[in-house]
């Protein structure tokens, strides 16, 4: 019986959707590649950073964190060596960086920590002669889209019905050679 809890936290972790975010003390990050070494700790950060159903399965994070054709990045706390953000991006053969995901953990919210990923992203995007990057983000979600705004990411089209709620997502997309 033990075995079988064992792998049902493994699988489906408790939902904290109700949980009070607490923010972190103040503290210092660095960022730094993320490798197949971070699995379990960025899939848990997942399942954190986004509601049931927004979130990868730890199988999607397994197969980007070892696909050559993928970058991706941490946030960590200096003094602890947290993770406490991640960043993915896929490079498409037609010139395009993607950002599959980008999450931060709640407490380490409202830091900075997601725009610091997405320039380091983006300064390896164009260290490879990438030239555009491009991301989804879900139209309720202005917060993000301010941040992607700021960083001069413009909105391209509008998806219907993109994410698995029905929500409509924003294709957002930026030059890295202005």
């Amino acid at each position: 019986m033990a075995v079988l809890q064992k792998i049902r936290e493994l699988l489906s972790p408790p939902e904290v959707e109700n949980e009070e975010i607490v923010p972190a003390s103040e503290a210092a990050y660095k960022i730094l590649p993320l490798t197949i070494k971070e699995l379990k700790e960025v899939w848990r950060l997942n399942q954190r950073c986004f509601k049931k159903g927004e979130n990868y399965p730890r199988q999607t994070f397994s197969f980007l964190l070892s696909e050559p054709n993928t970058l991706s990045y941490r946030a960590v706390v200096i003094a602890s060596e947290e993770t406490v953000g991640f960043i993915f991006i896929t490079l498409a053969e037609d010139g395009a960086g993607h950002i599959t995901t980008l999450g931060v953990a709640p407490e380490h919210r409202r830091r900075s920590l997601a725009r610091r990923m997405l320039l380091v992203a983006e300064e390896a995007l164009r260290r490879r002669h990438i030239n555009t990057i491009c991301l989804e983000v879900r139209v309720s979600n202005t917060v993000a889209q301010n941040l992607y705004r700021a960083l001069d990411f413009a909105v391209v089209q509008r998806l219907s019905k993109y994410y698995n709620n029905g929500e409509d997502g924003f294709l957002m997309v930026k030059s890295l050679f202005q």
